[in-house]
């Protein structure tokens, strides 16, 4: 069980380490109709807890489609390195000060003229239940190589990695 937890751990690490440097996801909520609405949010942090944490407006329309349901997906890419990730999860919004504060950037400043203080201003906080990632090498010689024994072993070419997390 421990060795379990340690493997895990050592996933979620590995996960939160791909998205660290990445500055936007894509997050995905559902509206009330079933649609589901997708819209860049600036990442902030990421914890080993498996959480990933945004500032957002408290009373916009995502806010109020988390409210309704709380299924969220982020999504990641980089692809002038090939890194693709997905994360599932479950979102809560609140108006945590303490946690405002520790977020707060001064570019913010843009949506949030008040401050850390705006009256519209929340924290939204992903809980993460699932993830995946593709991560490629970027050169294009592995690529080439991958396709060349593909061809010749008639073996699907796996040129990078792949790992689902379940959580």
């Amino acid at each position: 069980m421990e060795n379990q937890k340690n493997n895990q751990q050592g996933d979620i690490n590995t996960l939160l380490k791909k998205i660290e440097a990445i500055d936007v996801a894509m997050l995905s909520t559902v509206e009330p109709d079933g649609t589901i609405r997708s819209r860049p949010m600036r990442h902030m942090k990421a914890d080993e807890n498996a959480n990933i944490w945004f500032l957002t407006g408290y009373a916009s329309g995502k806010t109020h489609e988390i409210k309704n349901e709380s299924h969220v997906n982020l999504s990641y890419a980089d692809p002038s390195n090939n890194l693709y990730v997905s994360i599932s999860g479950h979102a809560t919004v609140n108006r945590d000060q303490q946690k405002i504060d520790e977020l707060w950037n001064p570019a913010m400043k843009a949506w949030f003229p008040e401050g850390k203080e705006d009256p519209n201003i929340g924290v939204l906080k992903i809980s993460i239940d699932q993830a995946e990632y593709w991560d490629s090498p970027n050169s294009a010689v592995v690529h080439l190589y991958g396709m060349a024994k593909a061809i010749l072993t008639g073996e699907p070419a796996h040129p990078g990695e792949n790992k689902k997390i379940n959580l």
